[in-house]
């Protein structure tokens, strides 16, 4: 079980063999570091790991062999792809041994990751997500934050030891488009780099530098090798008797235009113009980047947090990180990248991120609202059950586009027509997401500017979602009950677009009821504040509308139907709580009193809660959550927001359930069927089965909320 301080957790044997991200921020970049054999690696815009072997590892003390940790496949010989007789030959040089999981020990944390056995300690280093606003702090500040460096130390305790010992950090090139090569010329720096894009540093004195075939054949070779091979190695010698701290730094670049739709490059390529650069500063200023780092670490550790916890909020703070990407098309584009989707600004998460970056850096999520305003948004038509047709008005996309390619303006990667599953329109849906996120973004900033700006759109935005209750207001429930026409014959779906009509479809969803119902709440207190009393007194009206139908539809047995115009649909669902974080997190607490204007919803709300969180319901076997009652599917992300909603807004106490509830959820990320692909977000009854090396579980960063 782990253990360990406010910032760190300890973890040993097999439950330390996953994969994480230790990435830069901003760089879309990752060393993927953790789970066993060639599972992880340096790689730049990757859909998942590199699949490369990452060498760390000592001369043994009777120098026999070379002992590794475990983070490579020692039955790859680089040389068979030139000579097949060499096949199963071994390799040059002692052998490599990895050292078993029960022997090693892992201490995982928000900056730091550090694995141990025996003599030998290791740790990367890595940014927890800060951006500073460039238009507010310097240059140097912004050049920092954003640098592409990850930041390694080795050490070997020799002191015990009779001989003179080697100790190494390597990695394989996974980029079969560019060579491996030594590093030469740059200053007083050892390394050895692939291309243009990748290398791997170190200012300490004596540290070599070697490239081939293979971990021992470089050992081997006086020279260090030819530079034929994948294998790039750097290593020194520690001394009987003493004790050596190596430094070194990955880094990464990947320079000129790499973006379609929206020509653009990394915005790291204004301070760093090529390699050699990145590794200068990330070495010029080890201890102060490293420092820099912890201190915002420290800024998202809570005092008693469960070990856990403390587990899934760094692991999902990483991935989160790996995924980013600041661009720069003569100014800065701010774009988070979906996991192994690769989707641009997915509105969908976006609104589930927000509570991470306006803890630290808000103007990323003014920076991703003007995007979406600018050119992601549409109008459209909407059509009713039975076909008639209405103007629907404002709406947004799914996303910006994929793979580095920006979609055309008022179009998404993702949504298409004539569909009732996945791949639909969720235009309902990311009306709520853009509307939730810029509520969110002036009550927690006080930027009455950008609201007064925006406060035309944010005006037509109610009028929309009312439109996509009904077009007729003598017929409104507060609840969408018209599709985008954009659906053509099928009908628009939400984020949950995996599940089965429980939470899939948008219409009657009781998830989307929910939400609509705080997006209400939200905005009518900025449209009044911008002047807009018509449009206030709207969404005020939607709001209690929309409270009037979702009780009306409570069963006998407290808890809501998933579908409120579909009893067909038997399912029950926890995401029905999801929107009452929102109100809370703008600081609306009274439309959350049991005693205020809407204390029949809450309590109704909490007694759905009760209802579903039992056995055979809403909880598996082993005490994690499920999502919904007919579905396996369930996402952490949404279960770290609803566990925060449970128990900070309904007052529910997790108990002995939640604390079996932590322990289930955590084990499913180190599961070794789930281990390389870093934090998962969709588990089909344990098994991570979509939504991979994803960023959005950042919203465990709501367990570190103050009371309020």
């Amino acid at each position: 079980m782990p253990r360990g301080s406010d910032d760190v957790v300890e973890l040993t044997g097999a439950e330390a063999l996953f994969n994480a991200h230790h990435a830069p921020v901003g760089a879309f970049a990752s060393v993927t570091l953790g789970a066993s054999g060639a599972a992880g690696g340096l790689g730049i815009g990757l859909e998942g790991p590199a699949g490369a072997d990452v060498f760390v590892g000592v001369e043994s003390a009777d120098g026999r062999c070379f002992e590794l940790l475990p983070f490579f496949d020692p039955e790859v010989d680089d040389r068979a792809r030139y000579d097949a007789q060499l096949v199963g030959a071994g390799g040059d040089g002692p052998p490599l041994h990895p050292v078993a999981a029960e022997a090693m020990t892992r201490e995982f944390g928000l900056s730091r990751d550090t694995w141990a056995h025996g003599d030998l300690r290791f740790s990367l280093y890595s940014p927890v997500g800060v951006v500073p606003d460039p238009d507010t702090h310097t240059t140097r500040e912004v050049a920092d934050a954003i640098l592409p460096s990850v930041l390694a130390e080795l050490t070997l305790d020799n002191s015990a030891g009779a001989r003179p010992r080697r100790v190494f950090l390597g990695y394989t090139g996974a980029d079969l488009d560019a060579a491996m090569w030594r590093v030469d010329g740059w200053g007083d720096l050892a390394g050895v780099a692939q291309g243009r894009t990748t290398a791997l540093v170190s200012d300490c004195a004596d540290v070599r530098s070697g490239v081939g075939f293979s971990v021992g054949g470089i050992l081997a070779d006086a020279e260090g090798g030819a530079g034929l091979g994948r294998v790039g190695l750097l290593w020194a010698v520690v001394p009987a008797g003493a004790v050596r701290t190596l430094r070194f730094a990955f880094c990464f670049h990947r320079s000129g235009l790499v973006t379609t739709g929206i020509e653009a490059s990394y915005a790291y390529t204004r301070h760093y113009p090529t390699l050699r650069d990145v590794a200068t500063r990330a070495l010029g200023g080890f201890d102060a980047h490293r420092g820099r780092w912890a201190a915002e670490a420290a800024a998202l550790t809570a005092p008693g947090l469960p070990a856990q916890r403390r587990f899934q909020l760094a692991h999902a703070v990483r991935s989160y990180v790996g995924c980013t990407q600041l661009l720069d098309d003569g100014a800065p584009r701010w774009v988070v990248n979906e996991g192994e989707y690769r989707m641009i600004n997915t509105l969908d998460l976006t609104v589930d991120q927000v509570f991470f970056e306006l803890r630290h850096s808000p103007w990323l999520v003014r920076n991703v609202l003007d995007a979406f305003a600018d050119r992601y948004r549409y109008d459209d038509d909407i059509h009713a059950p039975d076909g008639r047709l209405a103007p629907g008005g404002v709406a947004f996309t799914h996303d910006m586009g994929v793979g580095n390619a920006f979609a055309p303006p008022g179009r998404s990667a993702y949504e298409r027509p004539g569909l009732r599953g996945c791949f639909s329109h969720m235009a309902h849906e990311e009306l709520l997401n853009w509307s939730l996120c810029a509520a969110l973004y002036v009550a927690r900033t006080g930027d009455h500017a950008w609201r007064d700006r925006h406060a035309g759109l944010l005006g037509a935005v109610v009028e929309s979602l009312a439109r996509r209750d009904d077009p007729d207001p003598r017929s409104r429930t507060g609840v969408m009950g018209w599709d985008s026409a954009r659906t053509g014959d099928g009908w628009e779906i939400t984020t949950y677009d995996s599940l089965d009509p429980s939470l899939g479809r948008a219409r009657g969803s009781v998830y989307l009821a929910v939400k609509s119902w705080a997006a209400y709440v939200c905005l009518a207190p900025i449209l009044a504040a911008a002047g807009d009393d018509a449009r206030a007194a709207l969404a005020a009206a939607q709001a209690r509308r929309c409270a009037r139908t979702l009780l009306a539809a409570v069963g006998p047995d407290g808890a809501l139907p998933a579908v409120l115009d579909d009893p067909a649909v038997h399912g029950r669902v926890v995401p029905a709580v999801e929107g009452l974080v929102y109100p809370w997190f703008a600081g609306i607490h009274d439309a959350l009193d049991p005693a205020g204007e809407y204390g029949e919803l809450i309590v109704a709300l909490r007694r759905h809660l009760d209802a579903v969180l039992v056995a055979g319901v809403c909880l598996f076997d082993d005490g994690g959550w499920r999502l919904s009652s007919s579905s396996g599917n369930s996402w952490l992300s949404k279960i770290y927001l609803a566990q925060f909603v449970a128990e900070r807004i309904l007052g529910r106490d997790p108990g002995e359930a939640g604390r079996v509830a932590d322990e289930a959820h955590a084990r499913w990320l180190r599961d070794p069927r789930n281990a390389r692909w870093a934090w998962s977000d969709q588990m089909q009854d344990g098994l991570a089965v979509g939504s991979r090396y994803y960023p959005r579980g950042v919203t465990a960063v709501l367990w570190l909320e103050p009371p309020g």
